[in-house]
């Protein structure tokens, strides 16, 4: 079954909740480093339980280009989708 951007979207939101340690509203461009305050292994940590809770693996070379939720969620789309 397919799923809808916005649907990662929300399980990925929900799965960021012991991350977001500011308690701020997540959105599409919600920003990792600026908004978030993640460092590097945090993101990694986040990025762990986005693969497990998907079943799948983000590869390393894409990254550098996801900087916001929004971004992560239309590249576990697009993992999903191949």
């Amino acid at each position: 079954m397919t799923q809808s951007t916005t649907e990662i979207f929300d399980q990925i939101s929900e799965l960021m909740a012991p991350f977001n340690t500011k308690s701020i509203e997540i959105k599409p461009d919600t920003s990792f480093a600026t908004d978030l305050e993640l460092d590097s292994l945090s993101v990694m940590d986040m990025l762990a339980a986005i693969e497990d809770h998907f079943d799948i693996t983000v590869p390393l070379n894409i990254l550098p280009d996801l900087e916001t939720v929004g971004q992560v969620a239309e590249a576990v789309k697009n993992i999903l989708d191949e």
